[in-house]
Formats: C-alpha cells, sequence, structure tokens
C-alpha cells in the first residue's frame, strides 16, 4: 500500500467520487452491468448443463441455486474492479482479449480458493473450468465480432464511400496507420493493400499485415493502383529515403496519383481519431535518419543548469532553445537583439511545461558594457554563441559590420565566457568558413581560430560546431523559392551547376547539443550533412511540390553573385576529418596558431576596420582577406594549391 499521507487519503476519495458519479450513477454503467450479469447467469448455467447434462439432477440444480449469487456477485466485481466491464467493445485490442484471460483467470482462482475453504458454497470444479472457458470464449467472441462488424460492414453502410488508398512501406509504424484506419470508420479512407520498396523490411507479395494484404513492390505502382481502382497513395513521414521519395513523386504524377505524407504518432499526437495527412513538406525530400542523442549524458548535462543562448532568436538559436527545453536546464537566458523575435520565442517556450526560468534579454553581442551586465546578472554556466551576421551577398557590402559582428562579437563573449568561469561553450559556425571565398565565411574562419586558441589556455571547454545550410531558416532559399513560386515565377538560380548541403533546423540543433556533451575543448566537430544536393533539382521539386507542372514556372539562371561558391566544402585545407561516436558528427582536425598569434592578428583587423576615411568595399575586402592568408604557401606541412 501507498504511503498513508493526507494527499493519499484525499486521491482515494476524489477516485471513489469519481467512480459514484461516472459510473454508479450512469445509465450506461447499470446497462453494462445488467448485460453481463445476464450472460453470466446463463454461462453459469450452460457449464452445469454441460457438466450434468439436461435435465439437471435434483443435486446439481440446488447447487446451481445456491452458488449463483455469490458467482456473479464475485465475477461482478473482480471484472469491475479489473476494468473489464467498462471496455469500449468498438476499441477492443489484442491487449484487450490478453485482460480479459487475467480476470476470468482470477476470478476462476477466487471462486475455487473461497469453495476450498468453504466460505462460499462448494462448486464442482469441472463447473468452474466450464464456466471460465465458456465465459473466455463467448466475451471474446462477441467483442472480436462487434469490431469485424464495424470495420468491415461499416464502411458500406456508411453515408460516404470511403476513398481506396495503397500504403507505402510494410514497416510497423504503416502497419499500425493502416490498423488505425481500419480501427475508425468514420474515416474518409480505406487501405486497399501494402507496396513493398528496396530496402524496406520486404515483406513477400501475398503477405497479409491485419488482414491488408501487401500487394507487390512500389516498381509496379501505376498497374496496381489501375487494378485496384486507387487513386491516391500514402507515406508515413520518414520511412521513405529522399531519393526514393523523389522518384514516387514522379511515379505518382505520371499515373496521376496523389501522394500524401502521413504525420508520424510522434509529430502529431493530438487524441483524436484524425488521422492527420498533409501534403509534402520540403523536408520530407532529404530523407534523413532521425538523429540519436545521448539523452542520459544530455540529462546530465543540462538539468539543473544555467544556460545562456545569444541569438535565441534566429532559426538555430530559437531551435536550440526549444530542445534545451527537453533537458530541465535550471534557467533559459534567451539574448538577442531583435526585440520581436526574442518576444516571439519566449512567449512560445513559455507555454511549455518543465519548470526552467525563462529570461529574455536584449542586447548586443558587441556592446561590451552591456554583455559584462548579462554575465553578472545571470551567471551562465553554459554559453551557446549562435549570434552572427549570416547573409553573404549583404555581407559584402557591409564588411565592417560582419567583422565587428561576427569576429569581435564572438570574442567579447568567449571573453566574459572564460572571466565568469563558464564550464562549456559552443561557437555556431558554417562550412561557408572552410577555404573561404565571401567576407562571412572569412569571419567565421577567424572566429573558429580565436575560439580554437582560446581552448588551449582555459579552463572553459570551448568548442566549434561547423555545418551547412538548414532548411526553412530565414534567408535560405526555401522560403526564396516560395515566395517566387506564389509570386509566379521565375525562380532565380545563381548557377545551374551550384550545389549546397542541407539539413532541417531541428537535426542541425539537436546535434549542436551532442557536440557539446561529447566536447572536451579544443575540438572543432563537423556535422554529418549527407550528400550534396544541385539548387537546381530543389526548385524542381518545390514546383511539383506545389501541384504545378514542371514547365508552369520558369528556372533563369542569373549567375553567381559577390562571394558566392559553386560547391561548398566542410574540410579546409590542412585539415582531416575523422568519425566520431556518433554517427552525426565528425571531427575535423587541424594545427591552429596560438592565441598570441591570433591577437595579433585581429589587433590588425581592429585597425583595418576603424580606418578614417574608411576604404572602399572593395579595398577594404581585399585587405582583409589579405589579412588572413598564412605568410606562406607552406601550411600545416602542405603545399596550397593554387
Amino acid at each position: 500500500m501507498p504511503h498513508a499521507t493526507p494527499s493519499y487519503f484525499a486521491e482515494r476519495f476524489e477516485a471513489f467520487t469519481r467512480y459514484v458519479t461516472t459510473d454508479v450513477l450512469s445509465r450506461r454503467a447499470w446497462a453494462l452491468a445488467a448485460v453481463h450479469a445476464g450472460v453470466f447467469a446463463i454461462l453459469y448455467f450452460a457449464a452445469f448443463a454441460f457438466r450434468f447434462e439436461l435435465p439437471l439432477p435434483a443435486t446439481a440444480a440446488r447447487t446451481f441455486q445456491n452458488t449463483l449469487p455469490w458467482v456473479l456477485a464475485l465475477k461482478m466485481a473482480t471484472f469491475y474492479l479489473m476494468g473489464h466491464s467498462r471496455i469500449w467493445w468498438r476499441h477492443v485490442s489484442f491487449a484487450d482479449v490478453i485482460g480479459l484471460v487475467r480476470t476470468v483467470g482470477f476470478s476462476l482462482l477466487l471462486l475455487a480458493a473461497l469453495g476450498q475453504f468453504h466460505l462460499i458454497p462448494d462448486i464442482p470444479r469441472a463447473v468452474l473450468l466450464l464456466d471460465a472457458l465458456l465465459t473466455l470464449t463467448v466475451l471474446g467472441g462477441l467483442r472480436a465480432l462487434w469490431r469485424a462488424f464495424r470495420e468491415n460492414l461499416g464502411p458500406f453502410i456508411a453515408r460516404s464511400k470511403p476513398r481506396p488508398v495503397l500504403l507505402v512501406g510494410t514497416d510497423p509504424n504503416t502497419g499500425r496507420l493502416a490498423q488505425q484506419i481500419h480501427a475508425h470508420p468514420e474515416l474518409p479512407l480505406r487501405v486497399r493493400g501494402f507496396l513493398s520498396f528496396h530496402g524496406d523490411t520486404c515483406r513477400p507479395d501475398g503477405y497479409r499485415m491485419g488482414d491488408i494484404p501487401v500487394l507487390g513492390s512500389i516498381d509496379n505502382l501505376a498497374s496496381l493502383a489501375t487494378r485496384f481502382r486507387v487513386t491516391e497513395v500514402l507515406v508515413v513521414a520518414g520511412t521513405l529515403p529522399g531519393h526514393r521519395l523523389r522518384q514516387l513523386m514522379t511515379d505518382c504524377r505520371t499515373a496521376h496519383l496523389e501522394l500524401r505524407i502521413v504525420a508520424s504518432l510522434d509529430e502529431h499526437l493530438r487524441g483524436s481519431f484524425d488521422i492527420p495527412v498533409r501534403p509534402i513538406d520540403i523536408n520530407d525530400l532529404l530523407g534523413r535518419e532521425p538523429v540519436q542523442l545521448d539523452c542520459d549524458a544530455l540529462r546530465d548535462l543540462f538539468l539543473g543548469r544555467r544556460v545562456l543562448v545569444t541569438g535565441a532568436g534566429g532559426s538555430i538559436g530559437a531551435e536550440i532553445c526549444r530542445q534545451l527545453l527537453r533537458f530541465r536546464p535550471d534557467e533559459l537566458v534567451l539574448l538577442g537583439r531583435g526585440e520581436n523575435r526574442i518576444f516571439d520565442i519566449h512567449n512560445e517556450l513559455a507555454q511549455r511545461p518543465g519548470g526552467t526560468r525563462l529570461c529574455p534579454v536584449i542586447a548586443d553581442v558587441t556592446d561590451a558594457q552591456r554583455m559584462r551586465q548579462v554575465f553578472e546578472a545571470f551567471r551562465p554556466q553554459i554559453v551557446f554563441h549562435a549570434a552572427a551576421h549570416k547573409h553573404v551577398p549583404l555581407m559584402e557590402a557591409n564588411v565592417c559590420q560582419a567583422i565587428k559582428n561576427n569576429v569581435f562579437g564572438t570574442r567579447l563573449v568567449a571573453d566574459l565566457a572564460e572571466e565568469f568561469h563558464v564550464q562549456q561553450f559552443v561557437l555556431i559556425s558554417t562550412d561557408k568558413a572552410v577555404n573561404p571565398t565571401s567576407v562571412m565565411g572569412m569571419t567565421k574562419q577567424l572566429a573558429e581560430r580565436y575560439i580554437h586558441a582560446r581552448s588551449s589556455q582555459s579552463d572553459t571547454r570551448f568548442v566549434c560546431v561547423r555545418f551547412g545550410n538548414v532548411l526553412g531558416s530565414t534567408g535560405s532559399v526555401v522560403p526564396i523559392f516560395q515566395r517566387q513560386i506564389r509570386g509566379g515565377g521565375p525562380i532565380t538560380i545563381t548557377d545551374l551547376r551550384m550545389t549546397r548541403y542541407f539539413m532541417t533546423i531541428p537535426e542541425a540543433s539537436q546535434l549542436v547539443l551532442q557536440a557539446m556533451a561529447m566536447g572536451r575543448g579544443g575540438e572543432i566537430f563537423v556535422l554529418d550533412m549527407g550528400p550534396p544536393i544541385r539548387i537546381v533539382d530543389l526548385a524542381r521539386d518545390m514546383i511539383r511540390l506545389s501541384g504545378l507542372p514542371p514547365e508552369a514556372i520558369e528556372i533563369k539562371e542569373v549567375g553567381l553573385r559577390p562571394g558566392e561558391k559553386l560547391y561548398e566544402e566542410l574540410e579546409a585545407e590542412g585539415e582531416s576529418l575523422e568519425s566520431t561516436q556518433h554517427s552525426g558528427l565528425r571531427r575535423a582536425i587541424a594545427h591552429g596558431a596560438d592565441l598570441a598569434t591570433v591577437d595579433q592578428l585581429l589587433h590588425h583587423v581592429l585597425a583595418l576596420i576603424q580606418l578614417y576615411p574608411p576604404p572602399d568595399t572593395a579595398t577594404l575586402r581585399q585587405k582583409f582577406q589579405a589579412l588572413l592568408a598564412p605568410p606562406d604557401p607552406v601550411r600545416n606541412g602542405k603545399i596550397r594549391k593554387a
């Protein structure tokens, strides 16, 4: 028995009150009780009839009459206490059958034990066994028959005719989706069968999952859709790799079929009977495997800690804040320069349970006095530095601001982190820092150099995390292409050969947390971005996702903008990438300069942006690039490429 505290007795009283008001006084409860009592009485009499044959001998008849009230009372009480008098037959499942076996077995043992100790009139053991078997068979059969009637005949008598669909995949998630659809005839869908694909669990043709057949391979989609008169195909989100999903989109379009993604249970757990069907999202085309986090290590790292996130209003910073709440930090400081974005992310996170104190702070990471106030007020133990200027063409025209924010803002936050004994610090970097051709990339490379050098002389664990483009972030190609499509085009592509590495915002943010948990100081972690994607292919996929024919929107090549590269790189000159214990993270091995050398470089860069009158933008950019270049052609034992 639980510890008898006042709250325990209060809970028991509340449960009893709920039982009286909802069960005892409800008409449905009385109706179910009457039905169960009638069935139990008939089955008990049938057990005597099977044992002694009809007409019953006088002795058997007296035994039946004397024991019937006891049997009914004990079985009714057992079924009620174990919850089987309140099961909705329309939702009966295999788990309910197991529960029925357990309940019938318990009532059998209870009746036998009470009879053995002469607490109730003795009942023949053969009658008890027959009664238990009959109860199990009849009640289980009635419930199964009712569910079978609803699922198989319900759609035929429904007012609206359901749409036949095919499900792609034979994995457990797809099987559960089919069961959900068939368990609720009120839904406007009926599954005609499953389609397997290479790399799937590959059930053979003719195999049945929950009485629904596997019709064949996804390669035979068109012929199977015609054969079974299907116009709609469903895919559970995340079950198909990106290249297979793109191919399926093409096949469905050719066969005039509608393709929809069905959100997985963890994506839309809404407590309703609706199957959340949505059009394909551009994120689905990446086909990335879900990130597997070391939740125990992350919980140990963040639980009860004070965490500061700079750039908390940005795409990555905001998502890092969302992910952090899962691990219950004591305090989360949301720092950003734009009041509207900080207001929005604070309001969003405030709706989530968890007990973490949220502290919205408006501050500029280049404002030394204000940033010192923040560190003195909150004394963070962990810092995520996501604040940065990221738009490549814009920074080409604003060199001084890019350097001031991305380089000296990073140095200020890192120096304060060391001064206030922050335990761990992570810099959010970019693949554009690798062999940079843009001002933004140069500033992030210099920020990486400083953090790497700082880590060698600090008790704070400084870590850099480098990754490419994130889908859906502010300024990424996806919202730009969406606006251009809505406007009728054209979609502007800088170069048809251009490729980029992409990942989703949640995936990138989760791997940033994982990198911090793994970092011991001085590492540059590189996220596994998967294969590069051609920008023109992404544009074409988005046109198809909009329901338009490919020729409806023009794709126009406009040429590379200042600072842009055709191909992004993940590994810089003089670096090598090695694997880590996490499949989504690699470690860049490089020989960074010492802190004094980097400080001297920063001194020259600071003098450059303080020149008055300032040089023109092109000259300023050239001088900055020259400062970052190594002093000789030999770097870390390797000859620089021409």
